[in-house]
């Protein structure tokens, strides 16, 4: 038996992906003192984007018409498989640089490890995964930082580039626009069904390790300004942050939003994850969810790891899961 099947990662963390960040409501809190704080001139060029609008990246303008995009991302096991989790949070943290239009350049590897639990045969595949997936995206990798830590985290810090006026934003949606997603719903209720049994769910997992490169660059070419990356504050979680920005109400069509398959049996079954639950007590307030069940909105609120890009705009091939509206009562609504 191979080193990487003696050990189930995900029982080495109390959480696991996006699943286990702050909550939102807690980390807007945390956070609402920095927004702003970056000088007004700098000789690093203008701030584009920042905390104002909750995009996934920040832009800076600098020489030769170029947006330089700086993200960092990383969690704790979202699969027991070494190399896989390591595909799974670059493609992740890879994610944030197309979620704003842009093109991955450079990256540097951020490695949290319990050296005396976990051999450092384990270690290596993680980073040899993580390294897999950014050279498919045509990014180099280039070092990083690790530390000894009681539990396993992987991520990476990645630098892109965009141009500042195909930049997609948060705050760019306008009433009339459709709503598209190009990854389906599910992975966080099925990694958690993972981390509880073990059974390993394929289609999952290729759906979290693949790029949402082509995706970003349909959306630039196609004239989109509007988007975001679903992940850990799950499907209404990103959307509400989309729509408060944009000053519209977003409608949603439950019955359009595309599922992995076994997610539904897997809520069922009560593989429903404590950051799912926040999710949806966090939008609740400024939502109207009355047309659906309980457990449809749990799906709609699930915690994503290396989830699709919504955007405010239409691709072929990509499913219409609802529009933008002008401002009602509720930021969200959700219909049957």
């Amino acid at each position: 038996m191979s080193t990487t099947m003696e050990y189930r990662l995900t029982q080495y963390a109390h959480g696991g992906g996006c699943a286990c960040k702050i909550p939102p409501g807690e980390l807007e809190e945390l956070v609402k003192g920095l927004a702003g704080a970056s000088p007004v001139e700098s000789p690093a060029g203008e701030l584009l984007v920042g905390l104002d609008g909750g995009d996934d990246a920040a832009a800076v303008r600098i020489e030769n018409g170029l947006a330089l995009l700086a993200t960092a991302d990383f969690f704790t096991p979202v699969v027991d498989n070494a190399y896989d989790f390591g595909r799974i949070a670059a493609a992740n943290a890879l994610s944030d640089i197309y979620a704003m239009g842009g093109r991955p350049v450079v990256a540097v590897n951020l490695l949290g490890w319990p050296r005396d639990v976990l051999p450092a045969s384990l270690a290596a595949e993680v980073l040899r995964g993580g390294v897999s997936v950014a050279h498919a995206a045509g990014c180099h990798v280039a070092g990083g930082h690790s530390i000894d830590d009681p539990e396993p985290k992987y991520g990476m810090a990645v630098t892109g580039v965009a141009s500042p006026s195909q930049l997609l934003r948060n705050d760019a949606g306008r009433a009339g626009l459709p709503l598209s997603l190009t990854k389906p719903l599910g992975v966080g209720i099925l990694n958690n069904r993972h981390k509880s049994t073990g059974e390993v769910f394929p289609e999952a997992v290729a759906s979290m390790v693949a790029l949402n490169r082509s995706a970003s660059v349909a959306a630039v070419e196609a004239g989109i300004a509007c988007a975001t990356d679903v992940t850990g504050f799950g499907l209404l979680g990103h959307l509400y942050k989309l729509a408060r920005a944009s000053g519209v109400t977003a409608v949603v069509s439950a019955a359009a939003v595309p599922y992995l398959a076994g997610a539904r049996e897997s809520l069922a079954a009560g593989y429903v994850s404590g950051g799912s639950r926040r999710n949806l007590e966090w939008v609740a307030p400024y939502a109207d969810l009355s047309a659906v069940s309980s457990d449809e909105a749990l799906l709609l609120a699930d915690a994503q790891t290396s989830g699709g890009l919504l955007l405010a705009g239409e691709l072929p091939g990509v499913p219409v899961i609802g529009e933008l509206v002008p401002r009602q009562e509720h930021v969200l609504v959700v219909r049957s």
